[in-house]
């Protein structure tokens, strides 16, 4: 299926849509080097980029007589796109404003890509992923594999996060702990909570406690109910699943990072319904499957599909039982998806 062709009205459309971004982002970077001349600014100093609103981010100071207070910054274009948990070089205004100047550089960042394919940054600078599920909506294991993927490919920790265990009913059981079990088998670190009985809180609260972690997940998987109870004071808007769909409702639309008392911050991001994996090649998925990896290179053929050629060694370990079928099956879905996704476009 070949690509749509635009009509010559929407191509217009669209370089008009272009340009008109290129003079605002001009005309602000020309307001912001005429700041300067006129010393309008303060010196650089370090800061925390705390969350991100269109073309005005919150950024914390780091150092000095505002250490911990949050600015509302413009960025200069030739940035690129600034993500929550990026530390910034940014000057201060006289109206407690300021502009971002320089982006330090990233020791990790988690992207997925938007449904055109093109890649958008979730969180810089963490340690860990919060791979957060609950009974209610229903959990698919191929997103928490699609979550796993990234993170491995990101070089990442994973942490399954089972949330709302208080929801746990025969049903939810007979779902869950089959899944739970082949993950723990892989070596994942599992946690199970509840912000209702408050049961496991202290084991998430230590997980942490000294790291750089964001809650991912579904909406409605109480990402925001979580940090509300770690973090008092923080109160972030939450909403019930909905009743005609029981899938959840979004009430974070960015992602904002938060500081824990004891050391370490926590970025709640928004809650999505699919995880594309698009930018990815079929080397790095595979990679991303923590149990193939023992397995690779030892195909027959090196344009192996792991489906139904002889002597495939992903088949072979199948066969014997050092794969398991369902993992086997959500590589499969999600290799089948990026080759959809190439195909179209």
């Amino acid at each position: 299926m070949a690509k749509r062709k635009l009509t010559r009205h929407q191509q217009w459309q669209i370089d008009k849509v272009q340009e008109e971004r290129c003079a605002r982002a001009n005309k602000q970077d020309g307001a912001i080097e005429k700041a300067i001349e006129h010393g309008d600014l303060s010196a650089e100093q370090q800061g925390l980029i705390m969350a991100h609103y269109g073309s005005l981010i919150d950024v914390e100071a780091l150092h000095g007589q505002h250490k911990g207070e949050v600015f509302r910054c413009k960025i200069r274009s030739n940035l690129g796109f600034l993500v929550t948990g990026d530390q910034v070089s940014w000057r201060q205004a006289a109206d407690q404003s300021g502009v971002i100047v320089a982006r330090d550089d990233r020791n990790s960042i988690l992207n997925r890509p938007n449904k055109y394919g093109d890649l958008k940054p979730v969180a810089a600078n963490i340690d860990q992923i919060i791979v957060t599920f609950a009974p209610k909506p229903y959990a698919h294991a191929n997103l928490i594999d699609r979550y796993l993927v990234a993170a491995e490919a990101s070089d990442i920790e994973p942490i399954l996060l089972l949330n709302k265990t208080d929801l746990l009913d025969a049903e939810a059981q007979e779902h869950l702990e089959p899944m739970l079990a082949r993950y723990q088998t892989l070596g994942y670190k599992i946690i199970r909570a509840s912000t209702q009985t408050l049961t496991d809180l202290e084991e998430l609260y230590a997980a942490l406690n000294n790291k750089v972690s964001v809650f991912v997940g579904q909406s409605g998987v109480g990402k925001s109910s979580l940090v509300n109870v770690l973090l008092p004071g923080v109160e972030i808007k939450t909403s019930a699943l909905s009743e005609q769909t029981n899938k959840g409702v979004h009430t974070t639309t960015t992602a904002k990072l938060f500081h824990i008392p004891n050391g370490g911050q926590l970025i709640d991001s928004p809650g999505i319904r699919e995880f594309g994996l698009w930018h990815m090649d079929t080397a790095t998925l595979l990679e991303g499957f923590v149990e193939f990896r023992p397995y690779l290179g030892y195909c027959k053929f090196s344009d192996c599909s792991h489906e139904h050629e002889p002597a495939c060694a992903l088949l072979k370990a199948l066969e014997e039982g050092h794969i398991d079928p369902i993992r086997m099956a959500s590589f499969q879905h999600i290799k089948a998806s990026l080759d959809d996704f190439t195909t179209h476009n």
